[in-house]
């Protein structure tokens, strides 16, 4: 990014003006100036108050028009009713860009978006922070254009992690933590109310800020995806992790009549989708906020999940072992070679080196033993991260630990992380600062250790191509019967089961012994398609049962809904088959691939997997296996308890083919699913059982 670009001036500017700039330093509005002068900033200060002289020492000017030169950035302290006006003054002057504190905007309803507007139109050109921001931190320059109490402090470690957040408590937070804990940040800034500025113009900047090498963000929601998308990915491709914490997500999924997708992709899981497609590592935990990009922070590469515990106390160990499996790691034992390595550093003293943890509780606090151990550890196939347990020697004697460890770091690429126990927060810290990042509670290492495993795996999703072209033009708009929409899906390669449309019980005994065996009889509606719950649906019937079951079907179903049915399916009945559903799901994230266990116990089990489509055509088989890993059901189509396999090759085939199809029809297919999708034995196919597909008439649906 240009350093002469709004956002560079803003995050590093040559002169602030503090307009309603108070004398009093115990205020909200005396904080910024004592906060710049406190922390070293180089620049000019100009105070604005037209009742005060002078504001901590600083001469202070009655209005934006006595400036003596233009302020790169302008910190407005007044209040929602008059910062406006400030703000216009400062746009004529050539402001590059002005941090509002203000609250009253948007976020108290439809008079203050009104204000929000109004105060946007006043900037013009100008860029805004806010409103109703706490301002931001530049730790690397050591410029803070905020009012947060936390800045009080007298120093701050500084390091190169950037964070971005929606909140401006939680900056002050995140910054308080992070301190005690030796965490390293490079920029804070809280961007709360994004009328103008948002999270992705800060993540576009700080994939450029050479000081920052991890991106932290607090979200609330993501307003401009689009834009939001590009900025994550542009920091993928310059190897700047992401780490998000999204708040929201006991929110209750949206719920489609049309199908049983809307049910299981609720707003949370698309933002599950959304940041697997981008990159994005999410926090599951506000802890894991920090505990996560430290880690990420030391630029260690985890290839794999097998993980070495070295332990002084064989009681934090077993915890740090359980914890670790539960977060899907394996600490295997070490094997022969290294174990013999391990055991000659004993010379006499009594130490366990043939099992993970590997306990050296008895031998004491011996810095010499430990470096050899960690060396071992770090050069030994069998492990690719080491955690190392700090039990009570940690305490007393920090540095010691902490350097043995330090020491052994450039043998390997390999993850290194220490859990402290008992609570040592000063070699934790030290630990930090030394490249380890330190945990006092076992399930951070888990976490962090997984966020390194995410960040090595994900890859930029390949361009899958948009397919051969369809067209759909003869098919009619609105809710498609089950029918049409299979006939919509074998139109993109997905073969639907055998069947017949009949509209009478002569004609349904006539196609059930057409199609022989035992067959399903439905009926066909683009108004009802949750056909079960009104006795829409019988199985396993004989061709001489189907003529007297579709009589009283017809008698239920008229009885539940009002309509008298006149047209039916009777459609040969599969057995053998792994029931699945794919469906689509669009919300403003984008459209989104759903996959799982299929039938009518779908939403039951929500056993489901989701990805986000990229723009650029279908989901490539890629990650559609990606998404087939995710799932329990998996087990089901690899033969579990003697089950034969799957034929989970065509399935592939077909959820691409699925995908393909969202992806070329666009706006004008609004919803569609396929549920169940029998997925049959090894090189019998799948086949679509039944099927919900939406078609919009003219532009795009209404969101």
């Amino acid at each position: 990014m240009s350093e002469t670009s709004a956002v560079a001036r803003l995050l590093k500017p040559r002169s602030v003006a503090i307009i309603g700039a108070s004398s009093d330093a115990g205020k909200t509005a005396g904080r910024p100036v004592v906060y710049l002068l406190k922390h070293g900033f180089s620049g000019d200060i100009y105070p604005v108050n037209s009742r005060a002289s002078s504001v901590s020492g600083l001469r202070c000017y009655p209005d934006v028009a006595s400036l003596p030169g233009v302020p790169d950035v302008a910190i407005v302290l007044l209040g929602a009713e008059r910062a406006h006006i400030a703000v216009r003054e400062l746009a004529e002057r050539g402001t590059a860009a002005a941090i509002v504190l203000a609250s009253g905007y948007a976020e108290t309803g439809d008079e203050g978006a009104e204000r929000q507007r109004q105060l946007i139109e006043a900037a013009g050109s100008m860029r805004i922070l806010g409103p109703n921001t706490i301002g931001l931190v530049n730790l690397t320059d050591s410029i803070c254009l905020s009012a947060s109490g936390a800045l009080a402090m007298d120093r701050f470690t500084r390091g190169s992690i950037g964070v971005v957040s929606q909140s401006g408590g939680i900056l002050g937070a995140l910054l308080s933590r992070a301190a005690a804990r030796g965490i390293g940040l490079s920029k804070l800034i809280s961007t709360s109310n994004e009328a103008d500025l948002d999270t992705a113009d800060f993540i576009d900047y700080l994939a450029e800020d050479p000081a920052t090498k991890v991106i932290a963000l607090y979200l609330e929601e993501i307003r401009h995806p689009e834009k939001f998308r590009r900025a994550a990915l542009a920091a993928a491709q310059r190897g700047k992790p992401i780490v998000a914490f999204k708040i929201g997500r006991s929110e209750g999924g949206s719920r489609a009549a049309a199908s049983h997708t809307g049910a299981l992709a609720g707003t949370d899981r698309m933002y599950d989708a959304f940041f697997t497609e981008v990159g994005i590592i999410r926090a599951n935990t506000f802890g894991d906020l920090l505990d996560i990009p430290v880690a990420l922070d030391t630029g260690r590469v985890l290839r794999g999940n097998r993980v070495a515990i070295l332990t002084s106390t064989g009681g934090a160990g077993t915890l740090l072992s359980d914890s670790l499996g539960v977060c899907g790691f394996e600490t295997p034992a070490p094997d022969s070679d290294t174990a013999a390595a391990l055991r000659s550093l004993q010379a006499g003293i009594h130490a366990n080196f043939d099992r993970n943890p590997i306990d050296v509780t008895l031998a004491g606090l011996q810095p010499d033993l430990l470096r050899g151990a960690i060396r071992i550890l770090m050069q030994s196939p069998t492990y690719d991260a080491l955690t190392i347990v700090v039990g009570a020697s940690g305490v007393g004697s920090p540095e010691l630990m902490a350097s043995a460890i330090r020491d052994c770091l450039p043998l390997s690429e390999k993850p290194v992380v220490a859990f402290t126990s008992p609570h040592a927060p000063e070699a934790a810290a030290i630990l930090t600062q030394y490249g380890v990042p330190a945990y006092s509670i076992v399930e951070s290492c888990g976490a962090a250790l997984d966020g390194l495993r995410r960040h090595y795996r994900w890859k930029a999703p390949a361009d899958p191509g948009a397919g051969h072209v369809v067209s759909v033009a003869d098919l009619p708009s609105g809710s498609l019967d089950e029918h049409q929409a299979k006939q919509l899906f074998s139109r993109f390669g997905i073969a639907p089961v055998e069947e017949k449309v009949v509209t009478t019980a002569v004609q349904a005994e006539a196609a059930a012994n057409t199609l022989g065996g035992a067959v399903v009889l439905k009926i066909l509606s683009g108004e009802i398609t949750h056909k079960t719950d009104v006795g829409g649906v019988a199985v396993n019937l004989t061709a001489d049962q189907v003529s007297s079951r579709l009589q009283a079907m017809t008698v239920e179903v008229e009885q539940k809904t009002g309509v008298a049915p006149t047209r039916f399916l009777v459609q040969q009945m599969l057995s053998g088959g792994t029931e699945m559903i794919v469906g689509m799901h669009r919300d403003a994230l984008g459209t989104a691939i759903l996959l799982g266990m299929g039938g009518i116990t779908a939403e039951l089990f929500d056993d489901t997997s989701m990805r986000l489509l990229s723009g650029r055509g279908g989901l490539s088989r890629e990650q559609v296996m990606e998404m087939l890993a995710e799932l329990k059901t998996l087990r089901v189509l690899q033969g579990f308890r003697g089950r034969p396999k799957a034929d989970i090759e065509a399935l592939v085939t077909a959820v691409v083919a699925f995908s393909t199809m969202v992806s070329q029809l666009g706006d004008r297919l609004m919803a569609a699913e396929i549920n169940p999708l029998f997925v049959l034995p090894e090189t019998q196919g799948v086949r679509a059982a039944d099927g919900v597909a939406v078609l919009a008439s003219d532009g795009p649906p209404e969101r």
